[in-house]
């Protein structure tokens, strides 16, 4: 199976996760805020290149739902990256769960895997922007795939070709699983370090196949379109209180204990 593997990545279009968002009208301002690579999804790709360098894949293709310009450059990085084709689905509707949800992209993910029938569908564990993580376990369900969720680290598995090894990132330590291919793979932050695109590379992009559809043909073909849940309300979080300056130890333990009651 991996001489000839095919590894359909995720690539998200969120805001730059250094960027302080900004609340105006009831919803997040996108205007003039810059925008960039998913960083969950780009640990992804980052794995998916890797797996190809050292041969248990023959073939990474890029997938992004959002914007005719902004997806695009978006999938540019991840092509220079090392991905060897995009698939851009375009829409002007918003990615961060406000129109285009979870439940959607899923259904497209389906749609594509029909097609291009990969063996492995990497993913990042959640978007920065909407934090829900719901994609791949959609996915793994639609598909009725088995599925690894917060990898933290990937190889062959013990029975040779057709298994991965992962270890899984809970909330109590690390789990040591294997798991039988075709499957869905979310990456959680551990599992790499992604490379910078270098500048022969951010050319050589320039050159590769993007397959550009709009999210409307998905809809013809069945994929339901509509959001679901509605976001009611959008607020910035209330602003941090001035800290204080105790004279010594006893007022601090005063004041811990009196005024804050958390001893």
């Amino acid at each position: 199976i991996f001489q000839k593997m095919k590894i359909l990545v995720g690539v998200k279009r969120v805001v730059d996760y250094a960027v302080r968002v900004r609340v105006a009208n009831n919803t997040i301002d996108l205007s003039n805020i810059k925008m960039s690579l998913n960083p969950f999804c780009e640990i992804a790709v980052e794995q998916a290149v890797r797996m190809k360098e050292s041969k248990m894949a023959s073939e990474v293709i890029a997938v992004n739902i959002g914007p005719a310009k902004g997806g695009t450059e978006t999938l540019r990085t991840a092509l220079a990256m090392g991905c060897d084709r995009g698939i851009h689905i375009t829409t002007e509707q918003r990615t961060d769960f406000l129109e285009v949800q979870p439940r959607t992209v899923s259904q497209i993910f389906k749609s594509l895997v029909d097609e291009e029938e990969p063996s492995l569908v990497l993913l990042g564990k959640q978007g920065i922007d909407s934090d829900c993580g719901q994609v791949g376990p959609m996915l793994a369900g639609l598909l009725n795939w088995p599925q690894v969720t917060f990898a933290a680290s990937l190889e062959q598995g013990d029975d040779g070709d057709s298994t991965l090894k992962l270890d899984r990132e809970t909330d109590s330590g690390t789990e040591q699983l294997q798991v039988q291919l075709p499957s869905v793979v979310t990456c959680d932050l551990r599992l790499n370090e992604p490379r910078y695109a270098t500048l022969p590379n951010i050319m050589k992009a320039k050159k590769k196949k993007v397959d550009v559809r709009d999210i409307s043909t998905f809809g013809d073909a069945g994929v339901d379109l509509e959001p679901h849940l509605q976001v009611l309300e959008i607020t910035e979080p209330p602003s941090r209180q001035a800290g204080i300056v105790v004279q010594d130890v006893d007022e601090l333990v005063s004041k811990l204990k009196d005024e804050a009651k958390v001893i």
